[in-house]
């Protein structure tokens, strides 16, 4: 049940102290408040009953009567005697009300009672004697809200504007110390995919600024370093290329023996191979421009240069629109993914291109034994090889990692899946961007 964003968590746990904090301060003041209301009240009723008091003795016999009414009609205050057959209830056990009972004995007499209501009939009920050696006993009956604990309603509304007002600064605390994290998240995410994200901002408090201060710097130190590992490859390869190409013409020329000279030669062009895809690998990120491609047109092209040096495919391309591409990067992928395909999976392979919620699906499927599904993940990486069951050929174990890079430099994806008619089912996912 508990949230799991930064923001969210921080905002709770301020929230909920606003509101811990809030209620204490509310009941603090409830509970200093009731003792001064209490004695308020005590001090209101006892002062009726020594006026009804005063009132009865001063006024004739005759005129008492008119006396009461006076009373009941212009302050609702009603006398009655007491019964000891009347069906009282008492008030209820709070402290304030047991305050105002302290209060009203010690103005009034241990005698003296307080009542909710006496048979039957609610309102604030106050126990007196005319005389302390008198026992018979009255009521006063009071109107409830006198005896009644309100809480004032100006209180409420400034509390509850106070709570407003700390959950909102709460919010804006908590959503300034998460939003340079979810940036700085969605920069790591595109360092992860290959991409040099942008400078995050380096302001805001010291500890968030040295954070992307260091984040930053990271970053353009990968960067950097890409940088030069592929350049370094890209400079090694070209380098080879022309020793290799004197050998393969010296081989031709020099060697008298056919077997051996096709040996040298076999040789030679499987290093000339090897030194093609260490060059597809540093040219995968060498900065080619998207462009709108058509894709389907793009790929009809590559089968067709398949089919001339003897692989046929089975095609099925469905309606495509037309994105942005990086066409040369993208026909490494595909090449390599069907290179693959042909050295280590063998029987038919087909080519199924579909677009599917936004997104291109280029499926390439064959008959081979497959990859395990734990094995999928390491083999994306550079120089790795499946040492089992898809290990007929030789190869760099760069044709994955070649795919797996351009597939990111397309904000897409690479899946390995298992084929549901056996053998491996590799599918290039590619966004549309129109």
């Amino acid at each position: 049940m508990m949230p799991r964003t930064l923001l969210a968590r921080t905002f709770l746990l301020l929230a909920l102290l606003v509101l811990v904090t809030t209620a204490a301060w509310l009941s603090l003041f409830r509970y200093i408040d009731a003792e001064p209301r209490a004695r308020e009240t005590a001090q209101l009723a006892a002062s009726a009953v020594n006026l009804i008091r005063a009132s009865l003795f001063a006024a004739a016999p005759e005129k008492r009567l008119n006396l009461l009414n006076e009373f009941s009609t212009r302050e609702g205050i009603r006398l009655l005697p007491a019964e000891p057959e009347d069906q009282i209830e008492a008030m209820p056990e709070t402290r304030f009300h047991r305050l105002v009972q302290r209060d009203l004995t010690a103005r009034l007499g241990e005698h003296t009672r307080i009542a909710a209501s006496v048979d039957g009939m609610s309102g604030f009920w106050v126990s007196f004697r005319l005389d302390e050696h008198d026992d018979e006993e009255y009521w006063l009956v009071l109107p409830r809200e006198r005896a009644a604990r309100s809480f004032a309603s100006h209180w409420l509304s400034w509390g509850l504007l106070a709570i407003i007002l700390a959950l909102a600064v709460a919010w804006l605390i908590a959503s300034r110390i998460s939003r340079p994290l979810k940036a700085m998240a969605k920069s790591a995410e595109m360092v992860g995919r290959g991409q040099i994200p942008a400078p995050l901002p380096e302001d805001g408090s010291e500890e968030l600024s040295q954070l992307s201060s260091a984040f930053n710097a990271m970053a353009n130190d990968l960067e950097r370093h890409e940088k030069d590992r592929s350049e370094v490859l890209a400079g090694i390869s070209h380098d080879l290329r022309t020793p290799l190409t004197r050998l393969r013409l010296e081989a031709e020329m020099s060697v008298a023996d056919e077997s051996a000279r096709l040996a040298v030669v076999a040789d030679i062009e499987q290093m000339e191979a090897v030194i093609s895809q260490f060059m597809d690998y540093a040219r995968a990120e060498s900065g080619e421009a998207v462009e709108k491609t058509d894709l389907a047109a793009l790929l009809a092209t590559i089968a067709d240069r398949q089919s001339c040096v003897g692989r046929p495919l089975s095609i099925e391309i469905g309606n495509l629109p037309e994105t942005l591409l990086r066409p040369k990067a993208l026909t490494r992928a595909i090449t390599n993914l069907i290179d693959n395909a042909w050295k280590y999976g063998g029987g038919a392979i087909a080519l199924k291109v579909a677009a599917v919620d936004g997104e291109i699906w280029v499926e390439i499927n064959d008959q081979g034994p497959g990859i395990p599904l734990d094995e999928v993940d390491r083999l994306k990486r550079p120089f790795t090889r499946l040492e089992t069951a898809r290990t007929n050929a030789s190869g760099t174990g760069l044709g994955l990692a070649i795919v797996e890079r351009v597939a990111r430099l397309h904000n897409g994806r690479l899946d390995l899946l298992q084929n549901p008619g056996g053998g491996l089912l590799a599918r290039l996912v590619l966004p549309i961007r129109r």
